[in-house]
């Protein structure tokens, strides 16, 4: 029989790929939808409805902020490996609800680990940490030695989550890593992401739908990779003989202002003549670059990114165009 897996945070873009790989795999795919959403997420939504996945993939009802719902999905589901990815992750909304983001990302992966040990269920677990716990960062790239500076209540949640695993892990001999995850998109990110809104724009203002953007820093610099790569990542930590903690990076670091300049030159346009630095858009703390050093990961896990920073830019604004394309029109009956 094939393995069984848990997502948490199965509606995302990282569960959705996360989810597509292991069906590939051959496991059963259970995954955490939150009591108040109403959204299954389209890429889990296209999966289940795939005839050779209709029993393979189940959906329960849990929250991290209700232990006793969490026991009751690890119960029903009896998973071989949880895949932590649940929680309130934007940043500028963590300063805007800095309490729910402690609760649900800090507080929700203790709950998740004490209902593991207390159930003495020999689980395998993976916690997506994040490149924000090195703040405005001491050195440049950042490895997993690299001092952590968390400027935002995001990243001191994920932070305590990163420090609890550990904790786990050398305490009661759990087989639990984290994965320092750098900034990865793909055509599922979520609107409220800065990759999505350039990409959106940039095809509805070729489109004639829109004309201009407004964005805060374009100078900021990030290491950004596409989701499907990073999933493959989490997996092959699982599957590591012992649990680690490893940075998944690209090891490119790239502006706002240079992702601007590829999504709009991919549909014939110059991003100076539309997009505009909006001072109200800035964040309270803003980290001036992010640059990962995946060297462990390639050399204990081999892993590698498969997606340049240009064909990830191309394949956002793809999918955007694809989107408001419209569609066939049905054949007129008789």
């Amino acid at each position: 029989m094939g393995r069984t897996a848990l997502i948490t945070g199965i509606t995302g873009q990282d569960g959705g790929y996360l989810a597509e790989l292991l069906l590939e795999k051959g496991y059963t795919v259970h995954g955490m939808v939150r009591p108040t959403s109403h959204v299954t997420g389209r890429r889990i939504d296209e999966l289940r409805r795939l005839p050779q996945n209709e029993a393979r993939v189940h959906l329960h009802v849990a929250d991290l902020t209700d232990s006793s719902s969490l026991a009751t999905l690890i119960d029903r589901s009896e998973p071989d490996e949880i895949y932590h990815l649940a929680g309130q992750s934007h940043v500028q909304i963590s300063f805007d609800l800095p309490e729910y983001t402690g609760e649900t990302t800090a507080l929700g992966t203790v709950r998740l680990l004490e209902t593991i040990r207390r159930q003495g269920r020999p689980v395998r677990f993976y916690q997506a940490a994040t490149s924000e716990i090195f703040g405005e960062p001491q050195e440049i790239p950042q490895t997993e030695h690299t001092p952590f500076r968390p400027v935002n209540p995001y990243a001191a949640a994920k932070l305590y989550a990163f420090s609890v695993v550990g904790a786990y892990r050398r305490a009661y001999g759990l087989h639990a890593s984290n994965g320092i995850l750098f900034n990865h998109e793909s055509p599922f990110r979520g609107e409220n992401y800065v990759t999505a809104k350039i990409a959106r724009a940039a095809a509805e203002i070729a489109a004639g739908r829109a004309h201009e953007l407004l964005l805060g820093n374009l100078e900021a610099r990030r290491d950004w990779g596409f989701a499907g790569d990073y999933v493959q990542a989490m997996w092959l930590m699982v599957q590591a003989e012992e649990s680690d903690d490893y940075v998944i990076a690209t090891g490119e670091s790239h502006s706002v202002r240079e992702f601007c300049e590829l999504a709009f030159a991919h549909v014939g346009l110059d991003y100076r003549e539309h997009v505009r630095q909006d001072p109200r858009l800035l964040r309270p703390v803003d980290i001036t670059q992010t640059l990962g050093d995946a060297t462990r990961a390639r050399e204990k896990l081999g892993w590698s990114p498969t997606i340049s920073f240009p064909e990830l830019v191309r394949m956002m604004v793809d999918a955007e165009l694809e989107r408001m394309a419209p569609s066939e029109p049905s054949p007129m009956l008789d």
